[in-house]
C-alpha cells in the first residue's frame, strides 16, 4: 500500500504554501512551548517545531527556481495576446534552450516533434488560448502519439481541463503545461513582439 498524503492536511497545505510560513509557525510553536514549560521540559518543548522546519526544507527545495505570482499573471497576459507564430518561436526557442531538437509539426494535432537523447515528444500547443480544453484535444494528442510510436507527448494551454480530461491525461501520461509550468519554461525568454522565422 503507497502511503499518500491528504491534499487538505496541514502539511499538504504547508507544503504548498511558501516555505517562510512553516518557519514562522515553528519558530512560534517553539517560542510559546519554551516559555510556558519549566525545567528540562523547556528544551523538548522548544522543539515541538521540529516538523515545521522539516516542511519548510520541502516547500523550499520544491519552490526553488519557480517563477513568482506575478511572474505567472505577466506571463498569463502576454501570451493570452500572443499570435501563434510569436508564441511558436518562443516555445521553439525554450524547447531548444532545454536541448531539444525541434521541428515543426506536419500535422493538424502535432504542433512540435522534440527529440533529446533518442527520445521524442510530441507537442500540441496551437489551442493554447481555448478557454478550457476537452478530451477531444487529449485524444487526437494520443493517437497521433499512438500512430508516430512517441514515447512522450505534452500538452500546453493557458485554460483548464475539463474534468474528463485530466483522467485521460493520467493514464496515458499525457504530459500538461498550464501557466505555471510555461512562466517557468519561458524564463528569461522575451514576452513581448517575438520575430518569427
Amino acid at each position: 500500500m503507497k502511503f499518500q498524503m491528504s491534499k487538505n492536511s496541514l502539511f499538504a497545505i504547508l507544503l504548498r504554501s511558501p516555505w517562510w510560513i512553516s518557519v514562522l509557525i515553528a519558530l512560534l510553536m517553539g517560542a510559546v512551548a519554551f516559555a510556558l514549560l519549566s525545567g528540562p521540559l523547556r528544551a523538548v518543548g522548544a522543539l515541538s517545531g521540529l516538523p515545521f522546519l522539516v516542511i519548510a526544507a520541502l516547500a523550499a527545495r520544491r519552490q526553488w527556481g519557480l517563477p513568482s505570482a506575478a511572474r505567472v499573471a505577466q506571463t498569463r497576459q502576454a501570451l493570452a495576446g500572443m499570435a501563434w507564430p510569436g508564441f511558436a518561436a518562443l516555445l521553439e526557442q525554450s524547447f531548444q534552450r532545454d536541448g531539444f531538437t525541434v521541428q515543426r509539426g506536419k500535422a493538424d494535432s502535432v504542433d512540435f516533434v522534440l527529440e533529446r537523447k533518442g527520445r521524442q515528444m510530441l507537442v500540441c500547443a496551437r489551442r493554447w488560448k481555448s478557454a478550457r480544453t476537452g478530451l477531444e484535444a487529449l485524444r487526437v494528442l494520443q493517437a497521433a502519439r499512438d500512430a508516430a510510436d512517441a514515447p512522450d507527448a505534452l500538452y500546453i494551454g493557458l485554460g483548464p481541463l475539463s474534468d474528463n480530461a485530466w483522467p485521460f491525461a493520467r493514464e496515458h501520461r499525457i504530459a500538461i503545461w498550464q501557466v505555471d509550468e510555461l512562466a517557468h519554461a519561458l524564463r528569461g525568454l522575451p514576452l513581448g513582439p517575438v520575430t518569427t522565422r
